[in-house]
């Protein structure tokens, strides 16, 4: 399938084409799904979130006792130090193997920090954007969850198989909410997939080095020049047979509400005839709704990670939705890309408690 953005000279027309692509007007504001309220977009990417600590952030039901917390942080940093060497072993390694140890690593990291992660799949249900002529394979497989044995950190983590397989052959595209950066950990500790990062992170100490060795494809974020190519990294590495996991927002929410679905990264999936995955994640303490693994607005890194240390009982639902399958019809690109990005919103959406003040 062609790619229906060009590279070269940016004029006016094109400016606004790319626009249209990542979801912003023509002055590049888009919406922040708040009644009543729109937001500046930060850039093509990254539309600014309503969510702050102060407005969002709720006690927790149980706090953890100060043994576990220090357990718990220590564990993290010795697991993140011992992600190193083993970024340095899966960048010389084969694709499944890569996944496989940053699946591993991810669930370690995350059974450190006390985080139990839940998973649910569908395998029915299948939505196409257009008749198609024949119906694809399934692309689907739901494996056993089995409890994992209590460690330092005293959370009940679960070792937890693929929740996804692509059709044979064929690449992924998987799009979830974005509430945390415990996001991309729970994401890559369930579904074996290359995380899209911003491409400043490949320079940071540690981290830069941890997220390149989980076969992540970085993009420029901030110039609007920069999509076409964005897409295209995209769009090759589904077209190779990869699953692509993005959290299409942009931005973080509390996971009261969320954001629109950007369609910048679905015009990737209709270039490269992949299939979606929609994927909820949500965050609970007991039956209780939990915002305190949220990282929204000028909340640091180190506060949030305190917060997930310190609360007890921290459960992370993976509910991974029904697949939606894209064919050939005659709807244009425009509309077609923005029907992906509706469908995948709207069922991500109906499983997240709308609770967001106004």
């Amino acid at each position: 399938m062609t790619t229906a953005i060009h590279t070269g000279e940016t004029g006016a027309g094109e400016k606004g084409r790319l626009a249209e692509i990542a979801g912003l007007g023509a002055n590049g504001a888009a919406g922040n799904g708040v009644a009543g309220g729109v937001a500046a977009a930060a850039g093509p990417w990254r539309p600014v979130s309503p969510c702050s600590p102060d407005a969002c952030l709720g006690a927790p039901a149980a706090l953890a006792g100060p043994v576990h917390r220090v357990a718990r942080l220590l564990a993290a940093v010795l697991v993140v130090l011992a992600g190193l060497p083993l970024s340095l072993a899966a960048t010389r390694t084969s694709p499944a193997r890569q996944a496989a140890i940053t699946r591993a690593w991810a669930r370690t990291l995350l059974h450190a920090l006390g985080v139990e992660v839940r998973v649910t799949a569908q395998s029915g249900g299948e939505v196409r954007v257009t008749a198609p002529a024949a119906a694809g394979p399934s692309g689907v497989e739901l494996r056993v969850t089995t409890p994992a044995a209590a460690g330092p950190s005293g959370g009940g983590a679960r070792v937890t198989e693929p929740a996804v397989a692509g059709p044979v052959g064929g690449g992924v595209l998987v799009v979830a909410n974005h509430v945390s950066w415990l996001d991309p950990l729970v994401i890559a500790a369930t579904v074996p997939s290359r995380p899209l990062a911003k491409r400043e992170v490949a320079a940071w100490p540690v981290v830069g080095r941890l997220t390149a060795a989980s076969g992540a494809l970085f993009i420029d974020r901030d110039r609007l020049s920069a999509l076409p190519a964005a897409v295209e990294t995209i769009a090759n590495a589904l077209r190779a047979g990869h699953t692509v996991a993005a959290f299409p927002e942009g931005t973080t929410w509390c996971g009261r509400g969320m954001g629109r679905f950007r369609p910048a990264v679905f015009q990737a999936a209709l270039d490269a005839g992949a299939e979606i995955r929609p994927v909820t994640l949500r965050y609970r303490e007991g039956e209780t709704h939990s915002t305190r693994p949220s990282f929204v607005g000028d909340d640091s890194l180190l506060a949030s990670a305190l917060r997930v240390t310190a609360t007890r009982g921290l459960v992370a639902e993976v509910v991974v939705l029904a697949p939606i399958r894209h064919r050939s019809g005659t709807a244009g690109k425009g509309r077609e890309r923005a029907a992906l990005a509706g469908i995948a919103e709207s069922r991500v959406r109906a499983r997240i408690p709308e609770s967001h003040p106004a």
